[in-house]
């Protein structure tokens, strides 16, 4: 089996955030990669996954038999890095232990298979209840491990409502290699260290995975833990993570970027970013804009799902999962007054009322979960007409005007 990139090296990279906004269902050649090894070259025409654990039989069903044999369906819903937007936990509150990522490492797609649930009761299960089901992929080992693992509860897997998805597609077409072809794990609202990719063996089983992502990485420790001695001491404590807290981020402009006002329409500068919901309680409801480091704040415009569509019966179910992709043009008169000390802040609510708040952005050492307001500074304004107009009153010499 051909593997590309390394244990040592693996394919980590996020896309430019202005291509990241351009749609609402994220293509799926932007869309973000994390890998803690190699890309396995899989032949779906022989591959299969195991079932196994607290079931009647175990089974091992082929790819064609999860797209032919079961109903198949559909879920549009963000896929988000655990450790997305670390960068700024990293650089606004204190360093952290892990690869930089800024506010690219998410994605909004639309993935189809087969309802866990409807696999996992054909084949039949010998409990119910407080019970675990762990996925994994033995293809190619990890930095940390021998192989990938992530577990959930089994009461989600079993509820038709939660969508987990046993994915073969992706934006209409086959998983590609990146996104695990032939098979990955989708679970709406959790974190994207669960969605195990170039899925080969799934365990109903009494605990959690054992895997070292599940165990000893991904996790929220508290402040105090702040180098891996005491981390290695306190892992076995901490709960793993799973729903991603309510979110935002601004996309365009980004931190450092020149804005001439000549060619501003209406002298507007129009802010774009996106914007996603705690766990499952979206859809996003309300992205607002600050440029006063938050004593007043104003309401964006949520651009998709378009407004009338979220009034459609159903709505709040087709996207209670998906980002939003919002957009706010700051008037002319508060553009003109950013300079270089200006902090332009976005924050999100979502249907069940989750709001970004100052008083939970917190440090942790590994530094995932960060849902910090939405940020860009160090803006440069120039206001051409006002520079020709400065120079045509210099004076040069004696007195002349230039």
């Amino acid at each position: 089996m051909l593997l590309e990139y390394s244990v040592e090296k693996p394919l980590n990279r996020e896309p430019p955030l202005k291509d990241l906004v351009q749609d609402f269902i994220t293509k799926t050649t932007t869309a973000y990669d994390r890998n803690h090894g190699p890309l396995p070259h899989i032949n779906g025409d022989t591959h299969t996954v195991r079932i196994d654990g607290l079931v009647k039989n175990s089974v091992n069903l082929s790819m064609s038999q999860l797209r032919n044999d079961f109903p198949q369906h559909q879920v549009i819903s963000a896929l988000q890095c655990a450790g997305n937007r670390r960068h700024t936990m990293r650089t606004e509150l204190k360093e952290v232990d892990g690869i930089d990522w800024n506010d690219g490492a998410v994605c909004n797609c639309t993935w189809s298979g087969p309802l866990l649930c409807d696999v996992l009761s054909r084949i039949g299960l010998t409990m119910e209840g407080d019970a675990h089901v762990a996925f994994s992929c033995h293809m190619t080992d990890c930095q940390e491990d021998r192989y990938y693992g992530s577990s959930i509860s089994l009461a989600r897997c079993m509820d038709p409502e939660m969508k987990v998805i046993l994915a073969l597609d992706m934006n209409g077409a086959p998983l590609t290699i990146n996104h695990g072809f032939p098979l990955r794990i989708v679970i709406p609202g959790i974190a994207g260290a669960r969605w195990t990719k170039w899925l080969d063996r799934i365990t109903i089983q009494d605990g959690e995975s054992s895997n070292f992502y599940m165990q000893r990485d991904y996790k929220i420790l508290p402040p105090e833990i702040d180098t891996r001695k005491k981390a290695d001491d306190y892992w076995h404590k901490a709960k793993p993570l799973q729903m991603m807290p309510v979110n935002s981020a601004i996309c365009h402009p980004t931190t450092g970027d020149t804005i001439f006002l000549d060619k501003l329409t209406n002298g507007e500068l129009v802010i774009a970013g996106y914007a996603l919901p705690k766990g499952d309680d979206g859809p996003v409801v309300k992205v607002e804009i600050s440029t006063d480091q938050g004593k007043t704040w104003d309401e964006s415009r949520i651009l998709y799902p378009k407004p009338e569509e979220l009034c459609k019966p159903g709505a709040t179910e087709k996207y209670k999962w998906a980002w939003a992709i919002w957009q706010h043009k700051l008037p002319a008169e508060k553009t003109k007054k950013i300079d270089k000390s200006t902090r332009i802040w976005s924050r999100a609510t979502d249907k069940a009322g989750n709001i970004q708040k100052v008083e939970d952005i917190k440090w942790n050492f590994r530094g995932v979960g960060y849902n910090g307001f939405g940020e860009i500074k160090n803006l440069t304004i120039i206001d051409t007409h006002d520079l020709s107009r400065r120079a045509g009153n210099m004076k040069i010499g004696n007195g002349y005007k230039s």
